[in-house]
């Protein structure tokens, strides 16, 4: 009869052992995805910067078209609405300030008074010239 333990431990020659290999394919795609990520987070966040600026309110143009939009025949709120909003664009240059000044100047005498006159065409002038240098 035959020997039924047999073993298995035969020596190979031609087979070498197995051998642990360093993979690093996981550690690329992870560092390119985070990379990714980063990239489409920033664009995501430079568009709605971008949106939000479109957006957002410009306290100068919103006075440049009520200026513009301004009924001259209600000459005591004109010359009170022509005060106030004017002032947001006195500060653009030393022109702007002296026209500024001047214009309030010659409003004063359209203002604080019960009854008012309509406005002369001096002072007409002035507004037009005053609305003409304001750049938004």
């Amino acid at each position: 009869m035959q020997d039924n333990n047999q073993t298995f431990d035969i020596p190979l020659h031609d087979i070498k052992p197995i051998v642990d290999i360093q993979e690093y394919s996981l550690y690329y795609f992870l560092g390119i995805s985070f990379f990714a990520l980063l990239l489409v987070f920033g664009l995501i966040y430079l568009i709605y910067r971008w949106v939000k600026a479109k957006n957002a309110f410009n306290i100068r143009k919103e006075h440049f078209e009520v200026i513009n939009s301004l009924n001259l025949s209600d000459t005591k709120q004109s010359a009170y609405i022509l005060t106030s909003l004017g002032f947001t664009f006195r500060d653009d240059s030393q022109r702007h300030t002296e026209m500024y000044d001047n214009l309030v100047q010659r409003l004063e005498s359209y203002k604080y008074k019960k009854q008012v006159d309509e406005f002369d065409s001096e002072v007409k002038g002035y507004i037009e010239v005053y609305k003409g240098m304001i750049d938004v």
